[in-house]
């Protein structure tokens, strides 16, 4: 089985294999740091990657030997675009999403979410137009998630970097220092 590990920047320029195959997957499990999957070609993978690691769509995967490539696409799955009359109702619900912790894809002019009744329920109380829609899943990665990285070469194909290192939180009340 092949084993892939390693990721690419979504540029990578000469010396780098075109990929051979596509690897798609939801949300869900994009965001594994292990498991089991097939390919489009029918071949059975095993991808391990760093805690924390989230496959975007675009993203290329190899392994030991570099010479197989595999391109990452999301996955149509169940979801919900929510677009609103005004700018301030759509903020409304980014912020009410949020007090959730619900995952929330940001586009322009909408939200995307997963579907669930509850949340559509509470969506349209607030004024929002939800419609059902199966369309790739790419939430905000969230405040202190580090990004995901596409078009940055200073990776250097080491395996999923970067990790995210801590970050200050600013407090109201801290010196501007």
């Amino acid at each position: 089985m092949l084993t892939l590990h390693t990721k690419l920047p979504a540029s990578a320029g000469p010396g780098v294999a075109e990929p051979v195959a596509q690897l798609v997957l939801p949300y869900e499990l994009r965001e594994k740091c292990r498991l089991r999957a097939v390919l489009s070609t029918g071949e059975e993978v095993g991808v391990f990657t760093v805690r924390g690691t989230v496959l975007r769509d675009g993203d290329l995967l190899t392994g030991e030997d570099r010479n197989v490539v595999v391109r990452v696409v999301a996955a149509r799955e169940p979801t919900y675009k929510v677009t609103c009359a005004d700018a301030h109702t759509l903020l409304r619900c980014a912020f009410h999403l949020g007090n959730r912790h619900t995952q929330a894809q940001v586009g322009d002019g909408f939200l995307r979410i997963r579907a669930d009744a509850v949340l559509k329920d509470m969506l349209a109380g607030l004024g929002a137009v939800v419609v059902a829609e199966d369309a790739a899943f790419e939430p905000e990665s969230g405040a202190y998630g580090g990004g995901h990285g596409h078009g940055h070469d200073s990776h250097g194909g080491h395996p999923l970097a970067p990790i995210p290192l801590r970050q200050k939180i600013h407090r109201p009340g801290d010196s501007a220092s």
